[in-house]
């Protein structure tokens, strides 16, 4: 099949796949796909199309537009088979829709809207990225009437996100940069005010004060002649504080100012080689390390070096303090990076071993909970064990910030065995109280994740929900951008979950197919299955830059792959483009699905699903083989799914011995959803046991 659909309307109407141009036909096929597009995803009913295409329709218009819908599908979907359902142009009930596709109108949108909850430098570079995407006037070349309205809508969107990310620059202290272009802005859009407040205090923060005033003072003026309105509170507010030189208009002494002098001084003072500058250097890494994306990056880099760092100079104190300063907890179970995890666990347990027996309580709790958290998503026991200890300790010292710390390495290891939910959401619970009362919000950020993440595995949505509003409320207060990326999963994951039973048991691919182009016709199964498909897509796009690629690795083949096999929905590559597996051997088919979709870890749990979904004789051999080879999946988020991929697999193949296995492993977690990570799901775990339990006993 076809890979990723992109559809394009900043500009002339426009669609590719696989990065190449697809063939759209002439104006009225391309208004089609245009008419869907505005729709926002919406079903378009067949009638309605035709009347947005024609003034007056001639005779046949109803054929015709099945002939542009038949056209369009050939072209945004070139790799399709005969009597297949379409993927990304559908049928739904009485009408069509598109599906699994990324619109650049869409996606510039949800950054113009975004960028209102982010701090400056973020919100900046996501408008750049989205006025980066225009390519000309949008829906260029149509002039029906739905056409020239929304590109009237989408104009004024492109104001706004003008000047937001104008009004960024100046907040970042890039305001001389800015004024050529709010200049030209307001000179061809005089009549927006924000234009040319936002000019005047670029320019009054470029210590340009009488150019300041005299825009103001042009504004009003034309305001006045042009359309006898006074200006309105923001523009006036803003006259107000120049003529009075308020510190409103000009930016705080603080931020950058304060950063600049203050790093200026520790240089002058602090000796090169102090070991104070190791403890500080520890500090910025935590803080650069909540900021995601390049700085976590950066952070974890840079991290064992300073331990080694530490380490050299032969203080086992001032090295626990190193490694014990870093305090940054985690909300996923699988470390971003496995071999330096495991050097910043193997230095904590020398520093460990070295330190004296008089050693602080609140020293060896930090080093316990650093073990315990680098050691997540391993087997063994030294990661709860650490975990405890740490925990015992802390509770002694009577610190909240080193049991907030222990806590959150407590619940990286609570998972010994599935069916831990409630356990999870009890240290979620006491991390959200103890932090609240002391202020500590990183970790009543972790409280209300942790919540989220059990509460979903416990079916309660209206509490999980309740949890991921308020970690959204305290991340964009306290500017901690990962936050968006979980709970962004979140709201994809309860998509799934709400799809509806019908979904379930999908429409044979011939079924399916012969109705495909038929308005009339009933959605499919798997027409079903895509609306949540698309949610995990959108959710896997703030993974892009993240920094987290323990979680990315995987994660969206993953969700597709476990809703479809939870749903009854060929597992056909798995779902993330809804392609097949092709190339290589029976015993290795090369890259499962499609040949760009990496399915990180899951790779072995994800091939037999992959394999069966061929229907050759030495795929379902290979299928076989595949399941018999199943590992136990690791401690962490997606072990239940795992183990309910190992069980389904199993029951295809009619392998008894890893189908016991399967249900053994999930026997404690019968009472809970398959959806413990809080980002995706494979549905109630009775379910996949009552399947296993036929199967055995059958």
């Amino acid at each position: 099949m076809s890979g990723p659909v992109r559809v394009g309307v900043l500009g002339p109407v426009a669609a590719w796949v696989d990065g190449a141009e697809a063939a759209l036909g002439g104006p009225r096929q391309r208004a089609v796909l245009a008419r869907l597009v505005a729709a926002r995803g919406r079903v378009v009913t067949a009638g309605a199309l035709v009347e947005d295409l024609w003034a007056e329709p001639p005779p046949g218009a109803l054929a015709a537009l099945r002939t542009f819908v038949a056209a369009l599908r050939r072209g945004v979907e070139p790799g399709r088979t005969a009597r297949t359902p379409a993927r990304v142009l559908v049928t739904d009930g009485p009408g069509y829709a598109l599906r699994d596709v990324e619109v650049d109108a869409w996606a510039f949108e949800a950054a113009v809207a975004g960028a209102r909850d982010l701090a400056p430098a973020a919100a900046r570079n996501a408008l750049d990225r989205a006025l980066g995407t225009w390519r000309g006037s949008p829906y260029a070349g149509l002039d029906l009437p739905w056409a020239v309205t929304e590109r009237a809508r989408l104009a004024e969107l492109r104001l706004v996100a003008t000047e937001r990310a104008a009004e960024a620059r100046i907040a970042l202290g890039q305001a001389a940069d800015v004024v050529p272009g709010l200049d030209a802005h307001a000179a061809d859009h005089p009549w927006r005010e924000e234009g040319w407040r936002l000019l005047a205090l670029a320019l009054y923060r470029s210590d340009r004060q009488a150019d300041a005033l005299a825009v103001l003072r042009r504004a009003r003026a034309l305001l006045a002649d042009e359309l006898g309105v006074d200006p309105g509170p923001r523009l006036a507010e803003l006259e107000s504080q120049v003529l009075r030189h308020e510190a409103g208009a000009r930016p705080a002494a603080g931020a950058d100012d304060v950063w600049r002098d203050t790093t200026s001084a520790y240089d002058r003072v602090v000796a090169a080689g102090a070991r104070t500058r190791l403890e500080s250097t520890t500090t910025l890494l935590r803080t650069l390390a909540m900021t995601g994306g390049e700085g976590l990056a950066a952070a974890r880099a840079q991290r064992p070096a300073a331990v080694r760092a530490a380490e050299q100079l032969g203080d086992p104190d001032l090295t626990a303090r190193v490694i014990g300063a870093f305090d940054v907890p985690g909300a996923w179970t699988r470390s971003d990076d496995a071999g330096l995890a495991a050097q910043v666990t193997a230095a904590a347990e020398r520093t460990l071993a070295a330190l004296p027996d008089d050693a602080p309580d609140t020293v060896r709790a930090r080093l316990l909970t650093t073990v315990a958290i680098e050691s997540r998503g391993l087997p063994g026991p030294r990661g709860p064990q650490a975990a405890q200890e740490a925990e015992a300790l802390a509770r002694r010292t009577g610190d909240p910030a080193v049991l907030a710390f222990a806590l959150a390495g407590r619940y990286l290891t609570r998972f010994e065995r599935t069916g831990l939910a409630r356990e999870r959401d009890a240290i979620g619970a006491e991390l959200v109280s103890l932090s609240a009362r002391h202020g500590l919000a990183t970790s009543e950020i972790l409280g209300h994740l942790v919540r989220m993440q059990a509460l979903s595995a416990l079916g309660d949505w209206t509490a999980a929900q309740r949890h991921a509003d308020d970690a959204a409320e305290l991340g964009r207060r306290h500017e901690r951008p990962l936050v968006g990326v979980f709970t962004a999963w979140f709201g994809a994951l309860r998509s799934a979950a709400a799809v509806p039973r019908g979904g379930e048991g999908a429409a044979s691919p011939e079924a399916a197919g012969a109705a495909a182009d038929a308005p009339e016709a009933e959605a499919t199964g798997v027409e079903a299955v895509a609306v949540a498909e698309r949610a995990y897509r959108a959710a896997a796009a703030t993974l892009d830059g993240a920094g987290m690629p323990g979680m990315a690795d995987g994660l969206l083949p993953l969700a597709l792959l476990a809703l479809r096999v939870w749903r009854g929905v060929p597992a056909d590559g798995g779902g993330s483009d809804g392609g097949t597996a092709d190339g290589g051997s029976a015993d290795d088919p090369g890259g499962p699905g499609d040949p760009g979709v990496d399915w990180g870890p899951y790779e072995p749990w994800a091939r037999p699903h992959l394999l069966l979904a061929r229907s050759t004789q030495g795929d379902a051999a290979s299928a076989a083989r595949a399941v018999r080879r199943l590992p136990d999946p690791p401690p962490g988020l997606a072990a239940e799914v795992l183990w309910v991929l190992a069980g389904r697999a199993a029951i295809a193949v009619g392998d008894r011995r890893v189908a016991e296995r399967a249900r053994a492993a999930l026997a404690p977690a019968a009472g809970e959803l398959a959806a413990g990570s809080g980002v995706l799901t494979a549905g109630p775990v009775r379910a996949h046991l009552d399947a296993l339990t036929t199967f055995l006993d059958g």
